[in-house]
Order: C-alpha cells, then sequence, then structure tokens
C-alpha cells in the first residue's frame, strides 16, 4: 500500500525556501516503491529520486533526490504538470548549487526561466539573475563572500537601464558591462536611468564604483534633486518641477574605521525661491555641533537668528528677534549645557524694541537664571517702570 501524506516535516530544512504548494494530499515513491518521507525507516539507506504526487495517481508535485538514506541532491517543485522551481541541497539540508524558477506567460502555456541565482551552503554567491515573462532581463545582481548584493542592475520590459549600484570592481560579467558604467575603466562614467514607461527618471555618475554625482528628473525633464559626492563630503539640492531651488544640504565625510557623515547646512527656500531658513553645524568629537540658526522674512528682512558661543567657559544661545522691516525686536542669552543644546535658564539682559528700533523693555537676570530686574519705557526712552524684583516674585521700584 502507498503512504499518504501532508507536506513532511522531514523536509523542512531541506525546502526551506519554498513553502509547500498545496495542501492536498500527496502519495511519495522511491524506485517503485512507496515511501514515507516523514518515517526514516522507508527511506534509510536508499538512493535514487524520489517522487511525490498529489494524490494516488496524480500528477508529480515535487521530486527529491535521496543519498544513502539522506535527503542531499535536486529538488523539484511541479505546477500542473509543469516544472516550477528547482534547486540543490547538501548533507546539511542547506542549498548548495543553481537554483531556478518558471512561470507561465498564460494559461497551459510553456513555462519560461524567470530566476536564477548559485548558493553556497545556503548563501548566495556569484551572480543572481531574473527575467520578464518575455525573456528580457530584469536584474542582475552579484554576490561577495559575505552573502550580501555588492553590484545590481536593474531593466524595464523594454529592456533600458532603470537602477545601478556599483561595487568596487567589476562584477556582473556579460549580463551588463558594469565595468565601463560604473567608471572602472579610469574615467568617470554617467548613464541615464529610465522610469518602467521608458521616460528617462535619473542620471548618475560614477568613478571607480562610487557614485559621485546624481540627478532625479521631474516628468518635465527638470531636475528634481542633485546629489554631488566626494571623499570628503557632499552636498544634495532639490527643486521645484518649475526648477526653483527648495532644499540644501551640505556635509562632512570623517574616516575612520566606520566614515561618519556629518552634517554642516541645511538651508530651506520658499516656492518664491527666497532663503527661509537656515542651519549651521561644526564637526565636534560626538559628530555635528550646532552654531547657528536663521530665519527670514518673505521680503528679504531678517527674522530670527540664533547663535551657540562660549564665554568665560559657558555655552551660551544669544538670540535676536527682528521686525519684518528689519528693525531689532528681541536681544537675549540663555546658559545651555552644551553647545548647540538648549535651556530654560536665561541669563543677563534681555531687551525688547519697538517696531522703529527703540528699546522699550529689559529684564536682568543673576547667575541662577532669576530676573533680577525690570524695567519698561515709553517710545521717547522715558522709563516708565524701574523695578527690583525679589526671590519670592514682590518687587520693589528702584529708587524707592
Amino acid at each position: 500500500m502507498l503512504h499518504s501524506l501532508a507536506f513532511p516535516t522531514g523536509l523542512a530544512l531541506a525546502a526551506a525556501c519554498f513553502a509547500a504548494p498545496a495542501l492536498a494530499v500527496q502519495v511519495c515513491e522511491l524506485n517503485g516503491q512507496p515511501v514515507n518521507p516523514s518515517n526514516g525507516y522507508t527511506t534509510e539507506g536508499k538512493t535514487g529520486l524520489m517522487r511525490c504526487r498529489e494524490g494516488e495517481g496524480g500528477p508529480v508535485v515535487r521530486e527529491q533526490e535521496l543519498q544513502r538514506g539522506k535527503f542531499m541532491g535536486v529538488v523539484r517543485w511541479f505546477k500542473d504538470g509543469a516544472l516550477e522551481r528547482e534547486h540543490h541541497v547538501n548533507e546539511r539540508g542547506n542549498q548548495d548549487g543553481l537554483a531556478r524558477e518558471w512561470s507561465r506567460v498564460e494559461a497551459g502555456g510553456k513555462p519560461v526561466l524567470v530566476r536564477e541565482e548559485t548558493y553556497r551552503d545556503g548563501r548566495n554567491t556569484g551572480l543572481a539573475r531574473s527575467w520578464y515573462p518575455s525573456g528580457q532581463l530584469k536584474r542582475v545582481a552579484g554576490y561577495g563572500d559575505d552573502d550580501r548584493e555588492q553590484a545590481v542592475a536593474e531593466f524595464n520590459a523594454q529592456g533600458q537601464l532603470a537602477e545601478l549600484r556599483c561595487a568596487t570592481r567589476p562584477m556582473l560579467g556579460s549580463d551588463f558591462d558594469d565595468k565601463a558604467a560604473c567608471g572602472h575603466t579610469g574615467a568617470a562614467s554617467t548613464v541615464t536611468l529610465y522610469a518602467s514607461k521608458g521616460q528617462p527618471r535619473a542620471r548618475v555618475s560614477f568613478e571607480r564604483g562610487e557614485r559621485r554625482k546624481s540627478e532625479t528628473l521631474w516628468d518635465n525633464g527638470a531636475v528634481r534633486e542633485l546629489m554631488e559626492v566626494t571623499t570628503a563630503g557632499g552636498v544634495e539640492r532639490s527643486f521645484a518641477v518649475d526648477g526653483t531651488k527648495r532644499h540644501v544640504v551640505q556635509w562632512l565625510t570623517l574616516s575612520g574605521e566606520r566614515p561618519r557623515r556629518i552634517t554642516t547646512l541645511d538651508q530651506e527656500f520658499h516656492e518664491s525661491g527666497k532663503l527661509v531658513r537656515e542651519r549651521r553645524w561644526r564637526a565636534g568629537e560626538r559628530g555635528g555641533e550646532l552654531v547657528s540658526e536663521a530665519s527670514w522674512y518673505l521680503n528679504g528682512q531678517p527674522r530670527e537668528r540664533i547663535e551657540f558661543v562660549a564665554v568665560d567657559g559657558s555655552a551660551l544661545r544669544r538670540e535676536t528677534r527682528f521686525h519684518d522691516n528689519g528693525k531689532k525686536s528681541f536681544e537675549g542669552a540663555w546658559r545651555v549645557a552644551a553647545a548647540g543644546g538648549r535651556s530654560e535658564q536665561p541669563t543677563g539682559t534681555h531687551q525688547s524694541f519697538d517696531a522703529e528700533g527703540r528699546l522699550r523693555g529689559e529684564r536682568i537676570y543673576d547667575e541662577r537664571g532669576r530676573i533680577r530686574r525690570e524695567r519698561e519705557l515709553d517710545e521717547r526712552g522715558t522709563v516708565l517702570r524701574d523695578d527690583e524684583v525679589f526671590e519670592d516674585g514682590s518687587r520693589k521700584a528702584v529708587g524707592r
């Protein structure tokens, strides 16, 4: 009597990359004899190709090779009687060798190869390829010894290059000339990347496998984002569809065992193209340290300026605000824990001004951030109120 089973647990490692194609009961035989892959006694010491069908007398759904009672060698999956997937496993149950997949363009049609890759003891190695059902190459990737993709070229259905990631050396062989495209010939190269419908979407420049410049494009062909990179750092700019600059980021690259990218400048622009916000950093021991912030009104006048400075060994945040006519509206400072930080502790004299730039109010703080004196003035500079402020919040007019 033939043995029937659902998906055998004993094949979990051997078929790790593929789920069971169906929940129907499978009937397996080896060299014309019934076997049960879940029962090692039925396969002990045997060599050959085990074939499993969907029910007794049904179509073949799986084939798996045994060597001296151990599942090792080829594994095949079938769908509707046609080969769908094939790979090989080693004595440890890990994929080892060539793995392939097929697909049908239409029901009942001839299966076409859509994927091919190579494994070494469960890890990708060499090249992995995939194709559109038409046979057009869709993707080719090169793997390093660490099982990680190092070089990738992707294509749209028309065969145009859609994506490119380069390695430090040519890896993609005859499938794609990454030696020339990635700038491994001694000169920098520029390639165009295309969208699925065939329109250009980006231009990318490489030098010895390193991306040095990239432009992503709007549908009208205008530059959307522009990034330029050197060994020392880089800059990234973004633009509106009409070409107006909207954002700029600059950075430094600190070399070391793990190179670090530290932002040094961040600018934002209004849709009119006017600069409205800016932040600047300097490279420090713990990364980027914020040194200044600024913002502007749309008429070009300054709106706010913040600086982070060190005075007598203390880190201060100095803040100046302006009216939209360019006249100063406020000036003051706060103590901060470290350069670039924020603090609730004011220090020194804080002054406020009217739209004509005349001093209208003043607060003086002690070393502990407590207000000690407060003055109010009119437009002629006459003191209207001058109070000494005590720790409990009570006040006393100066001179009384």
